[in-house]
């Protein structure tokens, strides 16, 4: 079996739901506000909520939105950006192929995040977990940002199976909880399931502006994680990088929904650009031993 080989796993032990997962702020504050207003509105508390990383990128508020998150106090998981951050690298570490349109983007907003993050949010992001392990009624969970033995791992719905089912022994988990590829979905693995709630700072390429996290609550067969859009003041969050004179690129993507490139998407993800996401839903029996798929 893979061994795991993180420098750092907090566990939560057993906890209750409903909680709340997301992914990805990018440094869009109207975003984050969002999201904690819509954690509030379900009565989730922000010990219940879980980010899988990469709070700052994109956008152009990187300091705000780290503000508004450790004010927020959930979980956060250590990405490839908060590496990044921490290190002071000037590398954002996403992974995009040397040269290619993200990688060439990534400068420019790598640049202006630097030069508005203070030491002491690089020091905190310095001291987030690689990985976090709790349970749920039995079931066991793992949440990390790409993939266990590789944060800046991109993995797709369409990804190797065989990839997944690798980690998810090496984690001990029946459930992954994963982030970094900007896309929500989930792909039953026979007992077991790998999630990706999506990201909350940037449209998942389906030609419309909402964003995306998930719930896990309970049903009445078991657990039942709920992926779902998320809207915003997009408009407010786009002006915000115009202003700043962030590339123009992740502006308008956050009213066209749709991603400037699908350099790091696999054939398949590729030819769903633009088609719209539907909120879906997965059933997870509390024996943990069958998934029941809807809108899957």
């Amino acid at each position: 079996m893979q061994r795991l080989n993180l420098p750092r796993i907090d566990d939560l032990g057993a906890l209750e739901p409903p909680l709340l997962f997301f992914g990805g702020p990018y440094s869009n504050l109207h975003a984050t506000q969002a999201l904690i207003e819509t954690a509030v509105a379900c009565d989730i508390p922000p010990e219940s909520c879980i980010c899988t990383g990469d709070v700052v990128a994109y956008g152009a508020h990187p300091q705000e939105t780290v503000d508004t998150i450790r004010a927020f106090r959930c979980h956060v998981i250590q990405g490839n950006c908060e590496e990044a951050f921490a290190a002071r690298t000037g590398d954002c570490g996403c992974g995009f192929a040397e040269g290619s349109r993200c990688d060439v983007l990534s400068a420019r907003w790598m640049d202006h995040a630097q030069r508005h993050l203070s030491d002491e949010a690089c020091s905190w992001m310095a001291a987030l977990p690689s990985g976090i392990r709790f349970s749920v009624r039995g079931t066991s969970f793992f949440v990390t940002h790409g993939a266990p033995s590789q944060v800046n791992r991109f993995v797709f719905r369409s990804s190797a199976r065989a990839f997944k089912e690798t980690e998810l022994e090496a984690c001990e988990a029946d459930v992954m909880i994963a982030g970094h590829c900007g896309l929500p979905f989930s792909h039953t693995l026979g007992s077991r399931l790998w999630h990706n709630p999506g990201v909350i700072g940037l449209p998942a390429n389906d030609g419309t502006p909402r964003t995306w996290f998930s719930v896990l609550g309970d049903a009445r067969d078991g657990l039942q994680i709920d992926t779902r859009s998320l809207d915003y003041d997009f408009a407010a969050a786009q002006k915000a990088m115009r202003d700043a004179a962030m590339p123009e690129a992740y502006a308008a993507t956050l009213s066209t929904g749709l991603w400037d490139n699908c350099d790091i998407l696999p054939a398949p993800e590729t030819q769903a650009q633009g088609r719209p996401l539907t909120p879906s839903w997965f059933t997870l029996p509390r024996t943990a031993t069958t998934l029941i798929s809807a809108n899957a």
